[in-house]
């Protein structure tokens, strides 16, 4: 009897753990398209803005189209996050998603640039 039980309970509690890192992948997830986003689309707005010259007119559509690419999928938010300093390592770090952004740098792999 118990060569069944300890393996079921074993799986059970394997089973509890992988469902209980996916809340936190998608929750790393969610707060890249609510909170993140949003700052993600202010600095490239603000970048394009101020980058407006003769050869770059940066109109609105160009700025339309950037924020929908770098926007359009998690992990380019992410990326753009990196890129204008809007998430560092520190700050993987002290959330604990350092996990979280390899998995999904790893899962989104063909949306990278």
């Amino acid at each position: 009897m118990e060569f069944i039980v300890l393996p079921a309970l074993a799986l059970l509690i394997w089973l509890a753990w992988q469902l209980y890192r996916a809340k936190q992948f998608n929750k790393f997830k969610a707060l890249l398209n609510s909170e993140v986003k949003a700052k993600v689309i202010a600095v490239i707005k603000e970048d394009l803005t101020n980058q407006r010259s003769e050869q770059f007119p940066n109109t609105q559509a160009h700025i339309d189209a950037t924020i929908y690419y770098w926007t359009q999928y998690p992990i380019r938010i992410l990326q753009a996050a990196i890129y204008y300093e809007i998430i560092d390592k520190q700050w993987l770090q002290t959330t604990n998603n350092v996990r979280n952004s390899q998995h999904l740098m790893h899962l989104e792999r063909q949306y990278l640039d």
